[in-house]
């Protein structure tokens, strides 16, 4: 839901900041934002007791994956991908974007060694055709450097997965939450002090900043259940019940925007694959009744 809610959403911000700035900026500071709120969050579970956060000895013994994190997940693949959102559109967007599921249970498999059964096949396959149906076909997906932008993030964020799922054994998920966006965020605002960036910066209005609060508040909600969901299931499910957010985007796109519905076929097979997904989940619930 909030992944779906966040692609849409940022859809409108990058365009909006299009007018006095580029992408990159633009996912500067709604990541800034972003991480703001996340580390406020963490803050205030950690006055609730030790169990709230991680002790320092804990982030001392794992900085070098929290850094890795930040640099593979946190920033170069959000600079990539809203630069080539900034060019493509946003139907191959997300049908590329929601690629994720096969490179990570490529990796999740290879490095991971998570069971992938006929259950798991049988969903990847639904939700990789239904994507396609939306899209309009395989034939209709125009790679140009937009789309390579975002093939690239996505692959970025696949290995990021798998660097968070094994992280996750030793540190709390909003820890690496934090980690994550903040740590990206300071990468990406020394690039852009680099580039002289932020010096162009004038015409923001209310509503500019807006955008950056509104798409900061969505991405960190799916950061942190994302990484929380991550903690208590493998990457694979993880990964291939996040697609049903393509549903939620075209449902918004279509209501909010009047944009044409995508084939109700797409919109079917995805359902479809997220709940053969679930199905997993729901059999010891129903064997303890």
């Amino acid at each position: 839901m909030a992944s779906g809610i966040s692609v849409f959403l940022n859809g409108y911000g990058v365009r909006a900041w299009s007018e006095i700035s580029d992408a990159t900026t633009y996912t500067t500071l709604k990541n800034s934002a972003a991480a703001f709120f996340l580390i406020v969050a963490a803050v205030a579970l950690t006055r609730r007791g030790p169990a709230g956060g991680p002790t320092m000895a804990t982030i001392k013994h794992n900085w070098r994956g929290l850094l890795l994190v930040a640099v593979v997940g946190g920033s170069i693949p959000f600079a990539l991908f809203f630069e080539g959102l900034a060019r493509a559109s946003s139907t191959d967007a997300a049908f590329i974007h929601k690629t994720l599921l096969v490179w990570v249970a490529i990796l999740a498999v290879t490095f991971l060694h998570e069971k992938v059964g006929w259950l798991h096949l049988g969903a990847l396959t639904l939700l990789v055709w239904g994507q396609a149906v939306m899209a309009g076909g395989f034939g209709g997906l125009q790679f140009g450097p937009g789309e390579w932008m975002i093939l690239a993030a996505t692959i970025l964020w696949a290995i990021e997965t798998v660097i968070a799922k094994t992280m996750l054994t030793s540190i709390p998920s909003l820890t690496l939450g934090v980690a994550r966006m903040a740590g990206g965020a300071v990468l990406l605002i020394v690039f852009g002090l680099w580039r002289g960036a932020f010096s162009a910066l004038t015409g923001v209005t209310p509503e500019h900043v807006g955008w950056i609060v509104v798409t900061a508040l969505t991405l960190s909600a799916y950061v942190g259940t994302w990484h929380a969901a991550l903690a208590r299931a493998q990457a694979v499910d993880v990964t291939a019940v996040l697609v049903g957010g393509a549903i939620v985007t075209a449902l918004l796109e279509t209501g909010v925007r009047g944009t044409a519905l995508p084939p109700p076929a797409g919109l079917v097979l995805v359902a479809a694959g997220v709940a053969l997904m679930l199905v997993p989940w729901r059999r010891p619930a129903m064997a303890n009744d």
